[in-house]
């Protein structure tokens, strides 16, 4: 057998799972359900281990060995042979939200469970098994025990406020599950012990596990149970004068319809799309850490393929293979499937921005934006007026062509009024500044107003053909303009604007383009071709080589490799399961049949044509269906009552550890970019605010770069200087002088974010120590060889009288101070408890009678003589072992 021993983080609370490893092909779990000591577990591993030896004389290995450690259980899988268990060996530590690490898996172990002398061995069990190993869980996979990442921050923070007593009616598991030894007794009096704790049902459309869990949901306790996301996550710190604001970025990608470029395009029968991914930006004051005490805020938006069935065949070897629409839908049946799904999620308004071509000689991306207008047209019919798609056409790559227009003006102006549509989620009321001096922006902005904040209610949806490099950019310029009103929100910024070239947007734009590359990875095959730099028209001669080998490696990848990391992820996500008698993956043409479930069997049930929502949705618009308060979404949250000592809710003592010895390795373990560090310039006289713009060779990385580094900033500064300057109507944002490769990433690499790698060039150490090491006058401000000001000489003069008439009051100190210039200097006199006080002598004060007793006490204690404990002390006894042990 193998048994699992799995604890919390404090290692004070432990659960046991057994595996039976008798059985060739089925899985047989045992989960008792317990929850054991630290003390009760070695107990019983001991008496595991006695029970287990082997007889003298006998060989074989004898008792319990360890096999191996591990952070959680990514699932169990089984191809022809037996099942597998797939564990974390190894975590990062990526973020941090009001407390809940977040982690990225850095290793996995696969462990084959049956016995060898069970194994039924089966010819084709390693190809399967090599397919599985494909999909490299090393790669941007996340996870955290104790936050939801398939949610977004505002359904988890309005999931916590919902009524108890709504909730208790829907639940009937309230009690604490393990023994408690001081419940009857009670610890406090006023309101009782208990506190109530909810959980929810993880969004399954963004698990990425669901279907490895899926033989033990039942069978095991839900704290086994590890939902890992797939994406990305960042997160960076923008300091504000000192104080720390976290800016995360977090995406999404849809486990459904998952797959490649050119083999997933369009949507499945069930309205999911390829390439579907929620971006989410939460900003948060890191000061105050508790989700009921701090300040955070968060804004959601997703980008995915055109909701259509449409694809490209890609074995003409053509770089752009022509679109093809399969299957005609003029009641655009697969559209509202889709945009249900996402009134449910986010409720109203849908915004589509479209940024494909609409001006082709041949048409090509054309045919898309038809079709999609007229399913948008005819789905907007029946919608009320005033919950109706709301669809935005936009020739993104017309204008970047053209050089009378500047692409990143007009987005602007669309991210201005698709912000102020939707609105943002903030956990606090409008600060009273904002009422005081009140904003014209601010007070037109949409989303729903409650009394605990702000709500963000419908979305911006993106869409792009292959929804990469001009959707992160429009998905950037959105994001800039909602982190604006996020930081006015939080009332760290006095108007909701944020200029280009300041450190904050800086630090934000490095962020996305590491969020686009990892993305296009995952999706394309190759990092990002166009960046927010290329549209900008700022982007150095060097990037155009980049951006061809990025478009090679993107092609080589998807002509060669795709169809291997198809197949990969049709496995890995369960789409194919492999059983005796049925043709194997790799003799599959296609797996479309495998996606598209209505092409093996007629619906039972058919939508209506008209009526195309989820019965209950237009109820509660503008509010997501999945958030408002009904009989339907309690079903899927579980309230647990835990003693209000318990370290599951207590987040200090799950935060700090205050009863284990601090780790550096644990406490410094997130490395995150910082806006004063990295960007911010080294030169003191420079206003420190990260929102102040800056001229393009100040920041803090061309200080601290090497010569390639800084001959590569002069060359984009002569490159962006001969290029003529587009008119626009905010010079800051135009200027064609902007930060030309202060922001310098390694484009040839996996995204930094991912994959954070420390890179130092011994060959330039001297020219670097030469930047590093500056004068005094650069870096403090005044040059120390100077001669003092008569008043500074004053000043000192008066600091050095002070002091001697404080603790040398004689004749002679009295005729050299009344000689002095600053003889009518006033006597200070020290306030202190101390009756004399100075540093020289002290004089302590007296002790009162009662700690006079104390003290007393505490030595009669010492001495073995102690006194009898009050009702008091058992009560605090208590209390201290029932949140040490229990």
């Amino acid at each position: 057998r193998y048994f699992l021993v799995g604890s919390n983080p404090a290692e004070t609370k432990y659960r046991v799972l057994k595996i039976d490893r008798t059985e060739p092909k089925d899985l047989v779990i045992i989960d008792d359900k317990h929850v054991y000591t630290q003390q009760e577990v070695r107990e019983l591993l001991g008496r595991l281990d006695l029970g287990n030896r082997t007889k003298m004389g006998q060989k074989g290995s004898s008792g319990l060995s360890r096999a191996v450690s591990a952070f959680g259980i990514v699932g169990f899988v089984r191809f022809l042979e037996g099942y597998y268990i797939v564990l974390i060996t190894k975590r990062r530590k990526m973020a941090d939200i009001g407390g809940h690490a977040i982690y990225k898996i850095e290793d996995t172990n696969m462990i084959y469970i049956p016995n060898d002398s069970v194994r039924v061995s089966h010819p084709d069990e390693a190809r399967y098994l090599r397919i599985f190993q494909n999909v490299d869980l090393s790669s941007n996979f996340y996870f955290s025990y104790s936050y939801d990442l398939s949610h977004s921050l505002q359904y988890n923070l309005t999931v916590l406020r919902m009524p108890l007593e709504m909730l208790k009616t829907e639940t009937t598991q309230t009690r604490q599950e393990s023994f408690d030894i001081f419940e009857d007794e009670g610890l406090s009096t006023q309101g009782g012990s208990g506190v109530f704790g909810i959980c929810s049902k993880p969004y399954e459309k963004y698990v990425w596990n669901a279907k490895l869990l899926e033989a033990v949901r039942t069978a095991v306790h839900r704290d086994w149970l590890l939902y890992i996301i797939h994406g990305f996550c960042g997160q960076s710190k923008l300091l504000i004068y000192g104080r720390p604001i976290y800016v995360t970025l977090i995406a999404r990608r849809s486990s459904k319809f998952a797959g490649t470029r050119f083999l997933k395009r369009g949507a499945s029968c069930e309205g999911d799309v390829a390439n579907e991914v929620e971006t989410e930006q939460i900003l948060y004051d890191a000061s105050v850490m508790s989700f009921s005490a701090g300040s955070y805020s968060s804004y959601v938006q997703v980008r995915g393929s055109v909701p259509l069935y449409w694809s490209q065949d890609i074995s003409t070897m053509m770089p752009k293979p022509p679109i093809t629409l399969d299957q005609a839908d003029p009641y655009a049946h697969v559209a509202a499937l889709h945009f249900d799904q996402m009134l449910q999620r986010f409720g109203s308004p849908i915004i589509i921005l479209n940024l494909v071509k609409e001006r082709e000689k041949r048409k090509h991306e054309r045919i898309l934006s038809e079709e999609l207008v007229a399913a948008v047209t005819y789905l907007n019919q029946f919608l009320p007026p005033e919950h109706a798609i709301i669809y935005i056409p936009w020739d993104m790559a017309k204008y970047t062509k053209s050089k009378l227009c500047n692409v990143l003006d007009r987005l602007n102006v669309i991210a201005e009024s698709v912000v102020k549509k939707t609105g943002f989620f903030v956990n606090r009321p409008d600060s009273y500044c904002s009422i005081l001096r009140p904003d014209e922006k601010w007070n037109e902005l949409g989303g729903c107003v409650v009394s605990t904040g702000r709500l963000q209610t419908g979305v911006l949806r993106t869409n792009c053909v292959d929804c990469l490099d001009r959707t992160n950019t429009a998905q950037f310029m959105v994001g800039k303009c909602a982190l604006a009103y996020q930081l006015y929100s939080l009332g760290l910024i006095d108007k909701p604007n944020l200029q280009f070239d300041t450190d904050a947007v800086r630090l934000f734009e490095e962020l996305y383009e590491d969020h686009g590359d990892t993305l296009s990875l995952q999706y394309g095959g190759s990092q990002l071709v166009h960046r927010v730099k290329t549209y900008r028209k700022i982007a150095p001669w060097t990037q155009h080589s980049k951006d061809i080998m990025q478009t090679l490696s993107r092609y080589y990848s998807n002509a060669f490799s795709d169809a291997d990391r198809q197949d990969s992820i049709n496995l890995f996500l369960g789409v194919f399961k492999p059983a005796e008698g049925k043709p194997h993956l790799w003799e599959l043409p296609t797996d479309f049949y495998l996606h598209h479930k209505n092409t093996l069997g007629l619906s039972q049930t058919r939508q209506s044509y008209t009526y195309w929502w989820t019965i209950g949705v237009l109820k509660h618009l503008p509010l997501p269906f999945d958030e408002v308060t009904c009989a339907e979404n309690r079903r899927k949250l579980t309230v647990k009552k835990f003693h209000k000592y318990d370290e599951e809710i207590d987040i200090h003592n799950e935060f700090f550890r205050p009863y284990e010895l601090s780790s550096f390795d644990e406490t410094f373990c997130l490395a995150m970019t910082n806006s004063t560090r990295d960007f911010m310039p080294k030169n003191v006289g420079i206003d420190p605010s990260p929102f102040t713009v800056r001229k393009p060779d100040e920041t803090g990385k061309s200080v601290l770069g090497n010569k390639n580094n800084r001959e590569e900033t002069v060359l984009q500064r002569k490159t962006a200087a001969s290029a003529p300057p587009p008119p626009s109507e905010e010079a800051v944002s135009s200027s064609s002088e902007d930060d030309s490769g202060t922001d310098k990433e390694d484009e040839g690499a996996v995204s930094q974010r991912s994959t954070p790698v420390k890179v130092t060039d011994t060959g330039d150490n001297t020219k670097i120590t030469e930047n590093v090491v500056q004068s005094t006058k650069d870096v403090y401000g005044v040059n120390l060889s100077d001669i003092p000001s008569e008043d500074d000489l004053a000043i000192y003069a008066r600091f050095v009288q002070l002091g001697q008439s404080q603790h040398k009051p004689d004749k002679s100190s009295q005729q050299f101070c009344s000689k002095h210039p600053l003889d009518k200097v006033i006597n200070l006199i020290p306030i202190s408890s101390f009756s004399q006080d100075n540093i020289y002598e002290v004089q302590p004060p007296k002790a009162d009678r009662k700690s006079i007793e104390i003290f007393h006490a505490h030595i009669q204690a010492g001495r073995g003589n102690t006194q009898p404990l009050g009702r008091d002390d058992f009560l605090m006894y208590r209390e201290y072992i029932r949140n040490r042990y229990m």
